[in-house]
């Protein structure tokens, strides 16, 4: 913790105060051309004591705001509009349920608790067979092939999967190229599985 008299004060380090008739020290921030986000930290004006105080003073978080922009930000639900992957339209295709298809957030976890499950369950059945070792029963589970699988269906299914998650079948969209990577590597696998005729 600081020893400091002033919560908020940083040690001046060269920064002088940027009030234009002021040669103080800079030791305490004001918000400056934009604050913090994705793109890094955000940049800061440097004042004196008696300046920050001036500066917040008349400081207008909404300054430049529409009236409906103001509401949005003011109310208590401000930044729950964006949407989490769970509910987003295309949530389904790794074979989970979407939020979005239940009343009942219950009935949605349970759901997706039983998906889970029922995967696990047909990796164990799969390496339990003997025939293929765990990390062919988990690149079967991946492709969403079953035991009966032979190089026909194994290449069909390939086929679909890279039609489905390729970036220039989804407007150049990247989103899916992770998901993409595993069936590639999951098809490679299997294509030289002696199990698979």
């Amino acid at each position: 913790m600081r020893g400091d008299r002033f919560h908020g004060r940083y040690e001046a380090q060269g920064r002088v105060c940027e009030h234009p008739t002021c040669r103080e020290a800079g030791e305490f921030r004001a918000p400056g051309g934009y604050g913090n986000s994705f793109d890094g930290p955000g940049q800061w004006r440097w004042f004196c004591l008696d300046h920050v105080r001036e500066f917040n003073a008349g400081y207008d978080w909404f300054e430049g705001m529409s009236a409906e922009e103001i509401l949005a930000a003011q109310s208590p639900a401000s930044g729950w509009q964006t949407e989490t992957r769970a509910f987003r339209p295309t949530a389904g295709v790794d074979g989970m349920p979407r939020w979005a298809d239940f009343d009942d957030p219950l009935d949605a976890i349970g759901a997706r608790a039983a998906g889970i499950k029922s995967r696990a369950q047909r990796e164990a059945e799969m390496a339990m067979d003997g025939r293929f070792s765990k990390e062919e029963a988990q690149a079967l589970e991946v492709m969403g092939l079953g035991l009966q699988t032979d190089r026909r269906r194994l290449r069909r299914r390939y086929s679909e999967l890279v039609r489905r998650y390729h970036p220039d079948r989804n407007g150049g969209d990247r989103k899916y190229e992770a998901r993409l990577g595993r069936v590639v590597e999951a098809y490679q696998l299997l294509r030289k599985s002696a199990a698979i005729a």
